[in-house]
């Protein structure tokens, strides 16, 4: 029970890696807020559904109070909501540009903004942020979606150094999954799919769960002397 008396919030944490990440979160003793837009697929001891939409700024502000509020304060924030609409630069409207980044980047800021200095006033914290391998590599039709993931890698080290200025044991990471097998890539052709495998050290596609067990690892002690790092989870991607 690495979590136990934990207090963690999960967005996108209705379904796909953000699911994985909750359940691993409440089965090793963490009480978690899955913040989602969407219904949630699953139920778990000690999960609660917020519906939130992470680009709503006042909507951000009143979750945090409603958190604290109601547990006290936050132990473990994951950073995970995040959308896809792409294309290639020349035919990218400026609604999937804006879309993107307001969900993937400005979500993300919108949350931290509130949590970090609560953290730093009860000493401590794991703030965990979903970065993607097209933000470490790019990738073509997906400028709006790299632009999104590279600046998450930036706020991670930016934040790694800033909470923890004044001595709080604030621990800022990001984790960059490869392709994994969610709902999203299972409607992807199988050829394609395949494709992705290839580009692998281990020929194979995440699974979710791997990536959880990673925001698991980030999120308990067993992770007390990693701040301001990105781990790459994506079985040796080649590109």
């Amino acid at each position: 029970m690495k979590l136990t008396d934990k207090v963690a919030i999960v967005t996108g944490g209705a379904k796909g890696i953000g699911m994985e990440i909750a359940k691993a979160f409440a089965a090793e003793g963490a009480t978690v807020i899955a913040a989602d837009m969407g219904t949630m697929q699953y139920q778990a001891d000690n999960v609660e559904y917020y519906h939130l939409n992470v680009t709503d700024v006042e909507g951000c502000k009143a979750f945090y109070d409603y958190v604290c509020e109601k547990y006290g304060k936050i132990d473990i924030l994951v950073n995970n909501a995040g959308i896809v609409k792409d294309s290639m630069t020349r035919k990218m409207t400026d609604e999937q540009w804006d879309a993107v980044i307001n969900v993937n980047l400005k979500g993300v800021f919108n949350l931290t903004r509130y949590v970090g200095p609560q953290m730093e006033q009860i000493g401590k914290g794991s703030i965990i942020n979903i970065s993607s391998v097209v933000g470490v590599f790019g990738n073509i039709g997906q400028a709006n979606y790299a632009a999104s993931k590279a600046g998450i890698i930036g706020l991670t080290m930016t934040w790694a150094k800033e909470f923890a200025r004044k001595g709080a044991a604030i621990r800022v990471n990001a984790i960059a999954p490869g392709y994994v097998l969610t709902d999203i890539l299972k409607t992807v052709p199988e050829e394609l799919l395949q494709s992705f495998a290839k580009m692998t050290m281990l020929g194979r596609l995440g699974q979710p769960e791997e990536i959880a067990q990673v925001a698991l690892f980030l999120a308990s002690d067993d992770s007390s002397y990693i701040t301001g790092q990105t781990i790459n989870v994506n079985g040796g991607m080649r590109l």
